[in-house]
């Protein structure tokens, strides 16, 4: 995996070889983003297997090692959907597979590689689906990183604005710090300078009064879990630029794919949303001092809920779902499935 808590000072590959590391990596953030972290579940599963099947014992203690492998990599952040998707969708090969663990071990290698490629795939359609929703010359706010980092290799936010720029150079891109982690200033400053797209960094509270003076066209976030009737939980802070999209007459995108819906979540109000720890707030500086008193009482929400009816349209590789998103979701899902 690339390190993402070091990005942008330093670019480090960190090699796993057990699952609980991959656990580990997950629950710090080493790795982070909707569809990357499904990914490594699955591969996090399929390392299970390969390291239980090379110790050699029975096919019941090949089955104890995945039982206590799954249901850990399932449960390592409880809030993005995609993983417990992707650990569950490889993980249900274990109890039906006939094989020995070594066949097993390879059979689930193969699905969670292609999974990483699927996610990929559907990250480069859901950009071209987007591109009618984007006017030429727009300048492109978006919150959190939703890129390659985070999908395992093209984008969902940042892969419309990838699809966007490639077809329109004018496009411009405003990137929101993001705090408490600064996933904006750290990874999509970083990736658009990788891929050379023109971008201005703002702090979080310099997005109302960009959109006041009409430097900001449209808005286009990620997901990390989309309900049943469209509502959209992603990084914190994205209701609030909800919002002021709605308040400025800008357009509101959600790009995410079928993977990220819940359809048996039918609002935001069940999803859980992850308490993270105090000192990710604390730990700001300021001048080289902590810039709150020690032992600050400190909330620390890793998400929020953004109630569908801010909400313009949601792409997924299917295409473009508009209101009522109950009916349109519902199709992409099953289309999806087919």
């Amino acid at each position: 995996m690339l390190d993402q808590t070091l990005l942008p000072g330093e670019v480090t590959q960190v090699t796993y070889t057990e699952w609980r590391q991959v656990v580990d990596a997950i629950r710090t953030m080493v790795v982070r983003g909707a569809p990357a972290i499904g990914v490594a579940g699955a591969m996090g599963v399929a390392l299970a297997a390969n390291r239980a099947a090379a110790a050699g014992g029975s096919r019941e203690e090949f089955d104890a090692e995945m039982a206590r492998a799954i249901p850990a990599l399932r449960e390592a952040r409880p809030t993005a959907v995609n993983l417990a998707w992707a650990v569950d969708r490889v993980a249900g090969m274990v109890a039906d597979h006939e094989g020995t663990p070594a066949q097993i071990a390879s059979d689930l290698a193969v699905a969670a590689r292609g999974i990483h490629a699927d996610e990929v795939d559907r990250c480069v359609a859901m950009g071209q689906h987007a591109l009618s929703l984007i006017t030429r010359g727009a300048r492109i706010l978006t919150h959190c990183n939703a890129g390659a980092l985070a999908t395992g290799g093209y984008g969902t936010a940042l892969g419309v604005i990838r699809a966007a720029y490639a077809a329109d150079p004018t496009v411009t891109v405003i990137v929101d710090e993001t705090r408490p982690l600064l996933q904006g200033s750290r990874l999509t400053a970083w990736e658009m300078q990788q891929e050379r797209i023109p971008y201005t960094l703002i702090s979080d509270n310099m997005t109302a009064a960009l959109m006041a003076e009409g430097r900001v066209t449209h808005v286009v976030v990620g997901a990390d879990r989309i309900a049943g009737n469209g509502d959209v939980v992603n990084k914190i802070g994205t209701y609030g630029v909800a919002i002021l999209a709605r308040e400025h007459g800008i357009p509101f995108i959600v790009a995410a794919p079928t993977s990220t819906l819940d359809l048996s979540m039918p609002s935001a109000a069940q999803i859980p949303v992850e308490e993270r720890d105090a000192d990710e707030v604390r730990g700001l500086s300021l001048f080289g001092r902590h810039a709150s008193p020690d032992g600050a009482p400190v909330a620390n929400p890793a998400f929020d809920r953004t109630p569908a009816r801010l909400v313009t349209a949601i792409v997924t590789e299917q295409g473009v779902h508009r209101q009522p998103y109950e009916r349109s979701l519902a199709a992409a899902w099953a289309a999806a499935a087919s």
